[in-house]
């Protein structure tokens, strides 16, 4: 069993003791901490949302959450089965006070978890998130009375609220989709991405569209991180149907992954480098990604000219908050996650669906082709398990010592340590989901990129 509580929600796995998973009691006691804070925060009767990916346990999780925000005295705008961006979207669409999205993004089928939105739809940041920790753990936690218990509100439609939202962004150009007549194949995992990517792409006028795993049951057909030793199905189903693409998003649709029409991988850093190369084109701006994403992002960026690359640490919420403060036109995370300011400030496939197969029917080239554009990278991604006792930070204090005293290399530590060498960079972080050190190098080739994670792994 396991329960990491962080500073934009918690996650476990279902089942065991309180404390030791995410069992009902731990869900009745972080809403009602959120709940609190909000309360605490704005002085008002409070109105959220909420809504779920398919996996098993959403149902019984997103019972718990409704049922503890009513007796909380918040009404409840219940959005059922969804997808994480379709929420964020539907706190702006109904003005709410805040959200929460109960999901586990891409860990198995046996996770579940509790993100916690505020009343833009972003997640909540780093103070905010101590703050909902520190309550959940004391004694200030109060229901309400039988004449104050919340309201519910069930609205179903926030898919399609959404689908229409992008469909009507400039740079979103539905007629060039449509000529080109794509063929389309799409793997979901058999959650909610089944149900909001193939209906938008027939609302982008995509007519052929080959469904794998869209059937929203929660019993993941395959582990749900979309990286490539996860998705052979796809590779094969768009050979095999000869389609021009292949399309994989995670359980809660906020990363979204490409597949060539030769049934190679388009690379998931890649998704937000096409993308940002598509607004750049028409939209010049500064972009951002986080420091575990590519350098092709800055390559990209720096073809454009008065455009400028940033770099925040790893969380959603630090790329939106350096997004805003450096005025950029699209930025993200390389996951492929997709973050466009013109529709919100939150990861969405749905959005990077969209701009994607526009730049690719503008360009009138082939999956593979489009790839060649761009500079060549190749990321390698390691871990070291943690051990009871581990010093982390120190040892990552060493690690930055030693390379700062390197004059070849440089140093950042804002978000654990990242290395960047002339021909690549290595960065280590403490996972704020996983009990693990995440090690991701990067070079022009997979030896090199290895070699240099192996250089500083050794030293761990």
């Amino acid at each position: 069993m396991s329960l990491i509580k962080s500073i934009s929600g918690i996650r476990g796995t279902i089942g065991g003791k309180p404390g030791d998973g995410l069992s009902p009691i731990d869900v009745v006691k972080f809403t009602t901490a959120f709940a609190t804070f909000l309360k605490n925060r704005t002085g008002k009767r409070l109105t959220l949302v909420v809504g779920r990916d398919a996996r098993m346990s959403g149902d019984m999780v997103d019972r718990l959450v409704v049922g503890t925000l009513l007796g909380m005295g918040v009404d409840v705008i219940e959005t059922g089965l969804s997808t994480t961006p379709t929420t964020e979207m539907a706190v702006i669409n109904k003005h709410a006070d805040g959200g929460i999205i109960i999901t586990a993004s891409h860990n198995p089928k046996h996770w579940n978890a509790l993100k916690l939105l505020n009343e833009r739809g972003e997640f909540i940041d780093a103070a905010e998130g101590a703050e909902v920790l520190r309550l959940a753990e004391s004694d200030e936690l109060k229901y309400a009375d039988v004449d104050d218990l919340g309201t519910l509100r069930e609205d179903y439609t926030t898919i399609d609220q959404h689908i229409e939202k992008v469909l009507k962004l400039k740079l979103v150009d539905r007629e060039e989709i449509r000529h080109a007549g794509f063929r389309v194949a799409v793997d979901a995992v058999n959650s909610t991405g089944g149900l909001a990517i193939p209906r938008l792409l027939r609302a982008l006028g995509v007519q052929d569209v080959v469904e794998l795993n869209c059937n929203p049951t929660g019993n993941f057909a395959h582990n749900p991180e979309p990286i490539p030793e996860n998705l052979t199905d796809i590779s094969r189903v768009v050979r095999e149907n000869k389609c021009d693409l292949g399309i994989v998003v995670d359980p809660d649709v906020d990363r979204l992954a490409l597949v060539c029409e030769n049934g190679e991988m388009f690379g998931e850093e890649y998704t937000l480098v096409s993308v940002a190369d598509y607004v750049l084109q028409n939209t010049p701006g500064n972009t951002v990604s986080n420091l575990s994403s590519s350098r092709a992002l800055r390559d990209v960026t720096h073809r454009y000219a008065g455009c400028e690359y940033n770099a925040a640490a790893v969380g959603e919420v630090n790329v939106t908050t350096l997004m805003r403060q450096t005025g950029a036109v699209i930025g993200g995370e390389g996951n492929g996650g997709v973050i466009y300011p013109e529709l919100h400030y939150g990861r969405d496939a749905l959005v990077g669906v969209a701009l994607f197969l526009t730049l690719l029917a503008k360009k009138g080239l082939e999956m593979s082709e489009l790839r060649k554009t761009y500079p060549e990278y190749v990321i390698s991604k390691n871990r070291i398990e943690l051990n009871e006792g581990m010093d982390v930070d120190g040892l990552l204090k060493r690690l930055a010592e030693k390379y700062s005293a390197d004059p070849t290399c440089k140093v950042t530590t804002i978000d654990g340590v990242k290395i960047d060498f002339e021909d690549g960079w290595v960065h280590l972080r403490k996972s704020n989901t996983e009990p693990i050190i995440r090690i991701y190098s990067e070079a022009n080739t997979e030896v090199r990129a290895s070699e240099l994670a192996l250089q500083v792994k050794l030293e761990v």
